[in-house]
């Protein structure tokens, strides 16, 4: 015997409210297999569900896109400021300018390497250190390290920064809406379960197939167990 099975999508939630208030609209109160107070609450509930499963489908959307320019503007900036303290270690090295540049850049003065930068908090603390190191010691006259100059690693450095912020609060509106659309969730199905209990009682005194059609008019969904499709045919 096929068995009654509650929506556990936002798509089936919605087919189901829709398919129940169409019928609401449709039936005069005295021929409707539902009461008029579940009908008033799918009427009040069903456009706030809409609207905020659409926003929660467009935010992750967004998300998605986030996340996958994301890794694009790091390893750019990343790149940029690396090549920038290498050229500076390098114009060291050749000996046009002192080790004690580098500690405008944060960086010790016997220390030849470039510094690690593994995550968003590594690449914001260097690439601070890195633009206004140089910028301070051209303010003092000396000659701008160039290939790449600090104002393409600025670029890239913003372009980062941007990203990391659209990131963070994409995560932030993502968790907000999951928790709004978690609420009405549970709302939707109470309403759902309500409604369909309702339609079943009031088409109770009819053979059991007889009822399942009717009470599938209003949306309800019914289901077969494993194997039990062949045995009714």
């Amino acid at each position: 015997m096929p068995y009654r099975r509650i929506p556990n999508t936002d798509a089936a939630r919605l087919k189901a409210l829709n398919r129940a208030f169409a019928k609401g609209k449709e039936l005069p109160p005295f021929k409707l297999a539902f009461s008029q107070v579940s009908f008033n609450r799918i009427q009040s509930f069903l456009t706030t569900f809409e609207s905020t499963v659409r926003l929660y489908r467009n935010t992750c959307s967004t998300t998605i896109l986030k996340n996958k320019e994301y890794p694009v503007h790091f390893k750019k900036a990343k790149l940029y400021i690396s090549h920038f303290i290498q050229v500076m270690n390098m114009t060291i090295a050749r000996g046009e300018m002192s080790p004690a540049v580098r500690a405008f850049y944060g960086i010790a003065e016997n220390n030849n390497k470039v510094p690690a930068m593994h995550n968003e908090t590594d690449l914001i603390k260097w690439g601070g250190r890195v633009i206004a190191g140089e910028t301070e010691r051209i303010r003092k006259g000396m000659s701008p390290i160039t290939n790449p100059t600090i104002a393409v690693v600025k670029v890239r450095y913003e372009q980062f920064l941007e990203a990391y912020r659209a990131k963070e609060i994409s995560k932030k509106s993502n968790v907000r809406i999951q928790n709004d659309v978690a609420v009405l969730r549970e709302q939707a199905d109470n309403i759902i379960l309500n409604i369909w209990n309702e339609v079943e009682a009031y088409f109770s005194n009819m053979e059991e197939d007889e009822m399942r059609r009717n009470c599938m008019e209003y949306g309800v969904t019914y289901v077969y167990r494993k194997g039990e499709r062949q045995d009714q045919k």
